[in-house]
């Protein structure tokens, strides 16, 4: 998939203020600190066009960025992050929570992890809640250039048998690394695919 523009649409801070369900729509989320926004403008080939910051928990709102005109890559608020009160942090996961359950755009979510940490209590949970709502996923395992292989594959065995106890049939596994460029092709070849008529 080639792409030939990547626009931000806009930010919303609940279900009621996204943009209209006639395209396609690709979310990503994970804990503070995955690399969430590097891997979105690595994927959009933009730069900029996810905002960037050293503050865990900076993404608060819902972002929409519209791509090639065809379909939206979605910013989700972190979950996990601790520099925000906590009213707001059950706000926007109340939020998410709505967004998730009740787009009816939404094609798939792409769950990501850091490479070179063992499973997590707070992404197995969330994979969990993931498949006990039937929302098709995508494990993404962040930043492998900072890992040796043999433990990053060492923490991909570990998560799938954690989440094999709730996931009868494991979701894809993908790795990436936008400092070494690696993932980019699979990422944009499960989306394609999802938006293929069947």
């Amino acid at each position: 998939m080639n792409i030939s523009s990547a626009i931000f649409d806009r930010s919303a801070p609940d279900l009621a203020a996204c943009p209209d369900e006639l395209l396609p729509e690709f979310a990503f989320i994970g804990r503070s600190n995955v690399g969430k926004s590097s891997l979105l403008n690595f994927l959009a080939g933009k730069r900029e066009l996810a905002r960037i910051s050293s503050t865990p928990g900076f993404t608060q709102l819902i972002n929409f960025f519209t791509i090639n005109q065809r379909w939206r890559l979605v910013d989700l608020p972190g979950y996990g992050f601790a520099q925000v009160a906590r009213q707001d942090k059950a706000r926007f996961n109340a939020a998410v929570n709505d967004y998730l359950q009740n787009r009816p755009n939404l094609l798939c979510v792409f769950a990501l992890v850091d490479s070179g940490l063992p499973p997590q209590a707070i992404d197995v949970e969330f994979m969990a809640w993931l498949v006990d709502n039937a929302i098709p996923f995508v494990l993404v395992f962040t930043k492998s250039d900072r890992v040796a292989a043999a433990k990053l594959q060492a923490n991909i065995v570990a998560f799938k048998a954690q989440i094999a106890e709730t996931c009868e049939i494991l979701p894809e596994i993908l790795t990436c690394s936008t400092k070494a460029r690696v993932g980019r092709g699979a990422l944009l070849k499960i989306i394609e695919e999802a938006m293929a008529p069947e």
